[in-house]
């Protein structure tokens, strides 16, 4: 019970300042919770379709909330959008949006009736196909353009175009011909190429949803330098992002890898060692870790230093000093490893009750077998008094089947001696752990002795 009262409580909360994420470019508003945050600022943030928005003056004092559709003022008619924002957090919107310019601010009519819905609908449903019919217009009339989306007016009576074009277009045929097909008021905005992806949306090589489709509402210009400056390599599949042109997510580390750059010594400079000559090879910005050379077209003998190394290195050689090595490590200095939480605690803390039962176990197992031995050499004397007893003309093939009875008698099993037992007795048993190798040996001399004997 308490964990859905935390639940709901937490509901109540988040859904004021957090909107749901069917919208682009939304926005947390964490100023939602303030009391009195809604009378405070009568200015209102509206979406429209995709990236387009807009902020609009409530000027008739409705009572308005996230996710409420309202109709605003629009020239001609009326346009139907989505609120996703109000309060205190709007004109700090406004002034990161737009800057310093001069925009009138239009009025907020009313919250959408059924009537303007189905209208609505109607014209939204209309959009692709003018998109596709006003591509083919463009190209009978051979304009360098493209039409990327077509947005309609809640009212239908006006249509937005946005295209893209890389040189200046004369559409001012274009755009009489648009009016006669579709009996609207055309309206032509250029866009780039970085805000058609925005509008159109996906999903980016690092997996997550295109920075311009999800929060940038400015876009800033990106140049190779910043890829020089994070030492990537100069490939433009991997630099460019959806829309054909650098990836905007190149400008988010320049300014780390700017100040990392200059702990790091010139590419230029040589280090001198007693022993060689080392030149750049490459760097680890971040870390601050240099690797050189012994030669200045390829890999040879490469050596990974501290930035902090190098720079003594140079100033040893601008005194004219030149070190036995480059690397100083083995004369103290360790290397700083990371922290390891791992290390502060026992993973298996909790089993030591259990290996401590499993330790007493092998103690007394252990103890038995010690035990054993002593028990398998009065076995094996035994089994060489028994065969001293023996005939001493015996034939060398008779000894063979003793010697697997003795090897059946270490291994456990009850052995029988020809000589020494007679019928209805029953043969003694033998512990597993018997001498093998020394009643090999005492078999493999009797032999010997007998032939001396012989002689």
């Amino acid at each position: 019970m308490n964990t859905l009262c935390t639940i709901f409580c937490f509901m109540d909360l988040s859904i004021k300042g957090y909107s749901r994420h069917d919208n682009k470019l939304h926005v947390y508003d964490w100023l939602a919770d303030v009391p009195g945050n809604d009378t405070d600022c009568d200015l209102v943030e509206i979406q429209f379709k995709n990236t387009r928005k807009g902020y609009y003056r409530n000027s008739n004092g409705l009572k308005l909330e996230k996710g409420d559709v309202v109709a605003v003022e629009a020239s001609p008619g009326h346009d139907i959008g989505t609120v996703t924002m109000t309060g205190r957090l709007v004109p700090l919107q406004m002034r990161k949006t737009l800057g310093k310019k001069e925009v009138e601010i239009k009025r907020v009519y009313r919250k959408v009736k059924p009537v303007d819905m189905e209208k609505y609908e109607e014209a939204k449903a209309k959009e692709h196909d003018t998109m596709i019919r006003s591509r083919q217009i463009a190209a009978s009339l051979n304009l360098d353009m493209k039409i990327g989306d077509v947005e309609y007016q809640g009212d239908g009576n006006k249509a937005i175009f946005y295209y893209i074009a890389d040189e200046r277009v004369d559409f001012r045929q274009l755009i009489k011909v648009l009016a006669e097909a579709f009996r609207v008021r055309i309206e032509m905005k250029q866009i780039g190429a970085r805000q058609e992806a925005g509008r159109i949306g996906g999903i980016g090589p690092c997996g997550r949803e295109l920075c311009c489709a999800a929060w940038m509402s400015n876009f800033i210009s990106v140049s190779t330098a910043a890829a020089r400056y994070q030492d990537l390599s100069l490939n433009p599949l991997k630099l460019a992002g959806q829309c054909a042109k650098l990836k905007c997510c190149l400008n988010y580390e320049v300014d780390s890898y700017v100040e990392a750059g200059k702990r790091i010594p010139s590419r230029e400079l040589e280090l001198e060692t007693a022993d060689a000559v080392y030149y750049f090879f490459k760097a680890e910005i971040l870390s601050g870790m240099v690797t050189y050379s012994t030669d200045k077209s390829f890999a040879a003998n490469l050596v990974t230093i501290p930035s902090r190394r190098a720079f003594e290195v140079i100033n040893l050689n601008r005194r004219g000093i030149k070190p036995e090595k480059l690397d100083n490590s083995s004369e103290g200095e360790s290397e700083k490893r990371p922290a390891d939480l791992l290390e502060q605690e026992s993973v298996t803390r909790f089993d030591k009750q259990k290996e401590g039962k499993k330790k007493k176990k092998k103690n007394k197992a252990s103890a038995s077998n010690r035990e054993m031995p002593k028990e398998g050499q009065a076995a094996a004397s035994a089994n060489q008094e028994a065969v001293r007893n023996q005939p001493k003309q015996q034939p060398q093939k008779e000894s063979a089947p003793a010697v697997n009875e003795n090897a059946a008698a270490a291994n456990g099993k009850p052995s029988v001696q020809a000589g020494n037992t007679a019928e209805g007795e029953q043969p003694k048993k033998n512990n597993k752990n018997r001498n093998n190798n020394r009643n090999r040996k005492n078999f493999k001399a009797r032999p010997q002795e007998e032939k001396k004997e012989q002689a």
